[in-house]
C-alpha cells in the first residue's frame, strides 16, 4: 500500500484527538476563532456533496487560507516554470537515479499505458511519481476538482479575501525535492501498488470523510514516515511549523479565516492541531 504514503503526500498528517464525523476543525481562544479543514487535492464526482461542515465553515469566514495561491499555481506562465524545475537540467535523467530493474519496470508500465518512457526520462521522481498517478486517476476518471480548488473558485465568486501559508515558489521547492535521495524507492512503490489505486483512494477518502485522524495517521503517516524520513521532515514538519506563526497571526483578527490545507498536515504529533492545541487553543470538531 506505499502508494498511499506518495500518493497522499502529493494530493492531501496523532495527538490525543480521537473524533469521528467530519473533516473540520473549529479553534478557538476567548473570542477568538478561526477553522482548518482538511482537504484532498484530487476526488471524483461521486465525491460531491462535501461533508457538511466545509458549508458551515465557509459560511461563517470571510477569508479563505489555501496552502499556497491556486490562481496563480493555474496560470500558463507558472505551469511552464513547474515544468522547467522539474527537468533535469543535464545528465542521465532518471537512468542516473533509478536501478536498471526499477527502470525497466516504469518503461514497461509507461508502455501498457501508451506512454512513450522519452517523455518522462528528464523529469525527476518526484513529478514521476506525481504523474503515474494523477494519470491512473485519470484512466479511472476520478481525477476531478478537489477540495482546495473548489472552494478558491467559490471564494472568487463571492469575492471573499483569498490568502496562502506559502508562497508558490515555496510549493515549487517541495515538489521539486520530493524523493531526493530515495528516487528509486519512490518510483519503485509507486508503480508496485498502482494498480491497487481504486481501493487505496476509498479507503482513504472515508477516513478523510469521518475526520478519522487516528486512522490516516496508523495506515498513512507512520508508515510514510518510516520509510521517508527526510521527504517527511522537508514536507510535513517543516511547512507546519511554518505555517504556526501565521495561524497565530490569524487568531489576532477580528475576521474569521478557513484554512484549507491537505489533511495528512492535520495528522499526528507534528500535525498542525496538534501544535494548535501545545499553544493552548481549543481545537474541536466543527
Amino acid at each position: 500500500m506505499h502508494v498511499r504514503r506518495i500518493f497522499c503526500f502529493s494530493m492531501l498528517f496523532v495527538s490525543s484527538l480521537s473524533y469521528a464525523a467530519s473533516p473540520v476543525w473549529k479553534v478557538s481562544k476567548g473570542n477568538s476563532q478561526l477553522y482548518v479543514g482538511g482537504t484532498v487535492h484530487v476526488l471524483g464526482k461521486s465525491d460531491y456533496p462535501l461533508p457538511a461542515a466545509f458549508d458551515i465553515a465557509y459560511a461563517l469566514s470571510q477569508i479563505l487560507v489555501f496552502e499556497t495561491d491556486i490562481q496563480a499555481m493555474q496560470s500558463p506562465e507558472l505551469q511552464q516554470k513547474v515544468m522547467a524545475n522539474m527537468l533535469y537540467s543535464s545528465g542521465g535523467g532518471l537512468k542516473e537515479v533509478l536501478s536498471d530493474a526499477t527502470y525497466q519496470l516504469l518503461e514497461q508500465h509507461l508502455a501498457s499505458r501508451g506512454v512513450p518512457i522519452a517523455r518522462m526520462k528528464n523529469i525527476k521522481p518526484g513529478m514521476v511519481s506525481m504523474t503515474l498517478t494523477v494519470m491512473e486517476l485519470q484512466r479511472l476518471g476520478l481525477a476531478g476538482t478537489g477540495v482546495d480548488e473548489h472552494f478558491n473558485a467559490r471564494a472568487v465568486r463571492d469575492q471573499k479575501v483569498l490568502l496562502s501559508l506559502e508562497t508558490v515558489d515555496e510549493q515549487l521547492a517541495f515538489i521539486e525535492n520530493l524523493g531526493l535521495g530515495q528516487e528509486d524507492a519512490f518510483i519503485r512503490y509507486t508503480l508496485r501498488d498502482i494498480n491497487e489505486l481504486p481501493t487505496i483512494m476509498q479507503a482513504i477518502k472515508k477516513s478523510w470523510r469521518r475526520g478519522d485522524i487516528d486512522k490516516m495517521n496508523v495506515e498513512l503517516l507512520m508508515p510514510f514516515k518510516q520509510d521517508f524520513p527526510k521527504v517527511y521532515n522537508n514536507l510535513i514538519v517543516k511547512r507546519n511549523k511554518a505555517w504556526m506563526p501565521k495561524l497565530v497571526e490569524m487568531m489576532k483578527s477580528a475576521e474569521v479565516e478557513f484554512v484549507l490545507v491537505g489533511a495528512l498536515h492535520l495528522v499526528g504529533k507534528d500535525g498542525v492541531l496538534a501544535e494548535l492545541e501545545t499553544l493552548g487553543y481549543k481545537v474541536e470538531m466543527l
